[in-house]
């Protein structure tokens, strides 16, 4: 009986070489960036507590959260009571006390606590690993995806916001890729609520209108009213989110006319004059704008928020991130205010393939091929390859001693720039016949000059 061809969960995928060499690139490019601006590795288990992780997303978030059954006998602690009644959320945690991390920052948040007496604060740190996320995967949106993060902690700075700008700003430059950067702050977001009279329903029109791109305004609106914000307040937020102008002018309405009457309010806009007059002088690529239907979904920004969006392709943000105030207080270390901004590999990589953004060069996983003549080429080669490799090219020897077409197939596939012959002439005469793979251009050199030619 024929067995099922072997598959993986719907929302996960399989990497070949080929997807992995760009891939790395992409990693490459984004830690060589955060390493200039002084940022530390670190690392975090795959998995954390399930307390850890509830309560820090949002209602929606939780609800997206990859619980891991508990090991052995997983329903030794759940009565039959329990099981009879079916109460979902009860069994959940009778079931499961651990979870696959949903992001990298609330983990670097119990990070930073558990390890308080062995970091230096301020502490910058960057973060590359995949994160888990019981999505309904589509077009740009998947189960398992790699984040590539960036925190600092222990700093109310707002130079912290203004140099991860610079970094967005930085990487997808070397990336050759086109973006808009969007900013907004949460409290003003924070003090729109409260002059629409609709304080308590902040976390409810900030998880509504950070759809408005996604959804449009109609159905943001229709969210808003089942969430039970008033009809008045829908009415009363419109004009403000369509605010038009440069963010000195929409800063400027915000303060004298919409935000006068909220503390709030006032603050944020008092922080965004700050964070655009840092950002005025300095030579970016891509132009920040001031977007007040920014929102980001996650409960815990309170501060200045980013986005960055390809303006090449339609697709969800490319990186996103910002402020938050007392993120580790949750985890018993109040006051220590942070702010971050994580890339997202799996979008950067869809919009460069889609756009042919990646070098040429990227996927030249070989520099230089020997071909394998035979048992005596084979003893004659090997030393030669040994020192090329050690000045720092990366080159291999056919294992096997078939078809000369085969191994030229082998070297066409894999990409290899230069192939290497060397037989009997070559081994009399003390050369190596040099044969470029793009030109189809040969030449018979010594191995010094062929080191130089590759280097």
């Amino acid at each position: 009986m024929a067995k099922d061809k072997p598959s993986i969960p719907k929302g996960t995928r399989d990497f070949l070489p080929g997807e992995m060499v760009k891939r790395n690139y992409i990693f490459d490019t984004i830690r060589n960036v955060f390493l200039r601006f002084g940022f530390m590795p670190i690392e975090t288990p795959a998995m954390e507590q399930i307390s850890t992780l509830t309560g820090k997303y949002g209602e929606e978030g939780d609800r997206l959260l990859f619980r891991i059954l508990n090991s052995g006998n997983y329903l030794a602690g759940v009565s039959d009571d329990e099981i009879i009644k079916r109460d979902i959320n009860k069994l959940k945690a009778s079931l499961s006390d651990k979870g696959l991390r949903y992001d990298l920052t609330v983990p670097f948040a119990r990070f930073v606590v558990q390890h308080l007496n062995e970091i230096t604060f301020p502490f910058k740190r960057y973060q590359i690993q995949p994160v888990w996320r019981a999505d309904k995967p589509q077009k740009g949106r998947y189960r398992e995806f790699f984040q590539c993060d960036i925190d600092v902690i222990g700093s109310n700075s707002l130079l912290n916001e203004v140099e991860q700008i610079q970094i967005i700003d930085e990487i997808f430059k070397n990336l050759n890729m086109k973006i808009v950067i969007r900013i907004n702050n949460r409290k003003i977001l924070g003090g729109i609520a409260e002059v629409i009279g609709e304080t308590e329903k902040i976390t409810q029109i900030t998880i509504a209108i950070d759809k408005l791109d996604k959804v449009g305004v109609h159905k943001v609106n229709e969210e808003l009213a089942v969430k039970g914000v008033s009809e008045r307040a829908i009415r009363e937020l419109q004009p403000i989110l369509s605010l038009s102008g440069t963010a000195e002018e929409k800063l400027n309405e915000l303060e004298k006319k919409i935000l006068p009457g909220s503390k709030i309010g006032r603050k944020g806009v008092s922080e965004m004059k700050s964070l655009f007059s840092y950002l005025e002088p300095l030579e970016l690529e891509a132009d920040p704008i001031l977007d007040l239907t920014l929102a980001r979904g996650l409960d815990y920004y309170t501060g200045v928020i980013i986005e960055a969006n390809s303006t090449e392709m339609k697709m969800g943000s490319l990186c996103g991130g910002g402020r938050y105030d007392d993120l580790t207080g949750i985890f018993g270390l109040n006051d220590v205010s942070g702010v971050g901004v994580s890339f997202g590999a799996d979008r950067i990589y869809d919009v460069m393939e889609k756009n042919g953004k990646f070098p040429e060069d990227t996927m030249l996983t070989t520099t230089l091929m020997f071909v394998n003549f035979g048992e005596k080429e084979e003893k004659f080669c090997l030393p030669l390859l040994d020192v090329i490799r050690k000045s720092g090219i990366r080159a291999e020897l056919f294992p096997d001693k078939v078809k000369i077409k085969k191994q030229m197939n082998y070297a066409n596939q894999k990409n290899v720039g230069y192939v290497a012959l060397v037989g009997e002439d070559e081994i009399k005469n003390g050369v190596i016949t040099l044969k470029n793979m793009k030109t189809g251009g040969q030449e018979q050199i010594t191995l010094d000059e062929l080191i130089e030619k590759l280097l």
